[in-house]
């Protein structure tokens, strides 16, 4: 093995041993949740299917990934590289529109009751299955192309310059025509979402700073301190951080591939695609640290299954003196 195999390998690893276990213990809180409540308000079940998409960007990618770094599974035929391309290329742009939804549910959610805001907030909590349906659809179809144009060959002489090296897998274009429109279809696909959630995110950050100014003119005037909204102010800096990690790794992410579309020879390196693929992935494992840490739910439901443990094996004690 190479030192470049064995720096990758340990790289995927890394993503894989944070995301893997972030991801699922979000998942099981909210089961967990659902199973002693028996319903999730609508903010609960779009971070419940964030987490399943990022579980999915992670096990999918940086999991096989690291795998065929070290040499331990042999993955990347034409078929694998097929399926594995079409499956990370669809959750990880769901992981980003599903990230726009929760920061629109989120600024939505801050609007004053009896407003048109708050009407198109419970529409939106309403047909929220539908809005699922229609960016499972979108991003599918969208991500079709890898099924066409991606091999696991590496017989070099066969290809052009039209095709991507990403290290096990080719993805070889027909023509630089369908290379640009491929490359400009997904780049729209994440611009479009990264503008209206940073533009959700500012009207976040602006009625924080508005709700702050009151509580303290509260606070002065009448001498007394605490205020109300306080889950939702929590679950707003949430919300503003997730698209924050987004917007700078996401940036990254589409930096690097512009940069792939544009310079000739792409091919001929992988550097640039395991870049492009480890910065993407990056944001679905580090997301469930800011979930976990920010979401009192969460670590309600944490905490509940750790404090049983203790009463459960002090009873199992009891119960055999």
């Amino acid at each position: 093995m190479s030192s470049e195999e064995f720096v990758r390998g340990m790289l995927y690893l890394s993503l894989t041993v944070v995301g893997v276990p972030g991801n699922a213990t979000i998942i099981l809180a909210f089961l967990l949740l659902l199973h002693q409540e028996n319903r999730l308000l609508p903010a609960d079940v779009i971070v419940l299917h964030l987490a399943c998409v990022n579980l999915l960007v992670v096990g999918v990618r940086c999991l096989l990934e690291t795998l065929a770094s070290f040499r331990l599974a042999s993955i990347f035929g034409d078929v694998g590289c097929k399926a594995v391309i079409f499956v990370y290329r669809t959750s990880r742009s769901l992981s980003i529109w599903l990230t726009f939804v929760l920061s629109a549910y989120q600024c939505l959610s801050i609007a004053p009751p009896g407003s048109g805001w708050a009407s198109a907030r419970a529409l939106v909590a309403r047909y929220l299955g539908v809005v699922f349906f229609f960016l499972w659809l979108l991003n599918t179809s969208m991500s079709s192309a890898a099924i066409l144009f991606s091999f696991g060959t590496k017989n070099d002489s066969s290809l052009t310059n039209h095709a991507i090296n990403v290290q096990f897998c080719y993805v070889h274009f027909p023509s630089k025509l369908s290379k640009q429109i491929n490359g400009a279809g997904q780049v729209g696909r994440d611009v479009v979402p990264m503008a209206l959630m940073t533009l959700a995110s500012l009207i976040i950050l602006v009625f924080l700073y508005k709700h702050s100014h009151q509580v303290k003119g509260l606070r002065s005037s009448s001498g007394g301190g605490g205020g109300s909204g306080g889950a939702e102010q929590r679950a707003a800096k949430a919300v503003v951080a997730l698209v924050t990690l987004y917007v700078v790794l996401y940036g990254v992410d589409n930096g690097l591939w512009v940069y792939t579309l544009t310079v000739k020879k792409t091919m001929t390196s992988s550097l640039i695609s395991d870049l492009r693929i480890f910065f993407s992935s990056l944001y679905a494992a580090l997301s469930p640290v800011v979930i976990i840490a920010s979401n009192r739910k969460v670590n309600g439901r944490l905490r509940c299954v750790v404090q049983e443990k203790p009463v459960q094996q002090k009873a199992t004690s009891l119960s055999t003196i």
